[in-house]
């Protein structure tokens, strides 16, 4: 297969089972460099497993996932070659995961320098330049237990971010968060996709997603049922079933 520079991730025929209960069935996936996705539709419809399966924190049980059209061979992979893999896409959560023992700033510098090998002192330097894009350089020495919901989100974006992903996976990241602070957040977001970052989203937040991405995907029972432009998906949807699932949140 010829490698594809302008596609950061493709998957085809994805599947995942969690014992009898099929969760991913046949997922077929591509986005390009500098692109925006947003993957809606009901809970349970395996977007957050398809998120996962993409980071290889789940494994697909078949399927073929690629990396700038070179195949990731996860069924063999070694744990650096793993690593590897995972530092390519930084992975934000709907809870935060921050490290409670450990301050704002040192949250962010864990992974360059554990990881990546980055020199402490420049770790920490790229550490609070990355606070300060995200609004939290006042709170660089403060523990996750002194900060807000939407702080806590921007520190694990920042710590997302302080890898140097090419990608960023993002699972409801606002689906814990009040209001004002989903505003905080989807600004942010919106200045990374403006600024070129490769993004794909898992949200409710159909607003969001009309105002950021480049293509909806809306799942169903595990499968992509339909794809394209925000203004086709969400204001012409061909399937009966994504028609359903938008009047919801019209009622």
């Amino acid at each position: 297969m010829t490698a594809n520079p302008l596609v950061e991730i493709e998957t085809r025929d994805l599947r995942k089972s969690f014992g009898e209960l099929t969760v991913l069935d046949g997922v077929d996936f591509k986005v390009r460099r500098h692109q925006v996705h947003a993957l809606i539709g009901p809970s349970g419809s395996g977007k957050s497993t398809f998120l996962r399966c993409l980071n290889l924190l789940e494994y697909p049980d078949a399927g073929e996932i690629f990396w700038k059209g070179e195949p990731v061979r996860y069924r063999t992979m070694r744990p650096s070659e793993l690593s590897r893999h995972r530092t390519k896409m930084g992975m934000v959560f709907q809870h935060f995961h921050l490290f409670p023992h450990r301050n704002v700033l040192d949250n962010v510098v864990e992974g360059p320098v554990q990881v990546l090998g980055t020199p402490t002192r420049k770790a920490r330097e790229q550490g609070m330049a990355l606070l300060r894009q995200v609004g939290l350089e006042d709170k660089a020495k403060a523990w996750p237990a002194q900060l807000s919901g939407g702080q806590k989100q921007r520190v694990a974006i920042a710590r997302a971010l302080a890898m140097n992903p090419e990608v960023l996976l993002l699972d409801e990241v606002t689906s814990a968060l009040d209001v004002e602070m989903i505003s905080g957040i989807n600004e942010l977001l919106t200045g990374l996709a403006e600024g070129g970052m490769t993004m794909v989203v898992v949200t409710h937040d159909l607003a969001f997603a009309r105002q950021v991405a480049d293509c909806i995907c809306f799942f169903d029972h595990g499968r992509i049922v339909e794809s394209g432009t925000p203004e086709r998906v969400l204001e012409q949807p061909d399937s009966t079933r994504l028609r359903e699932f938008l009047s919801s949140f019209r009622t």
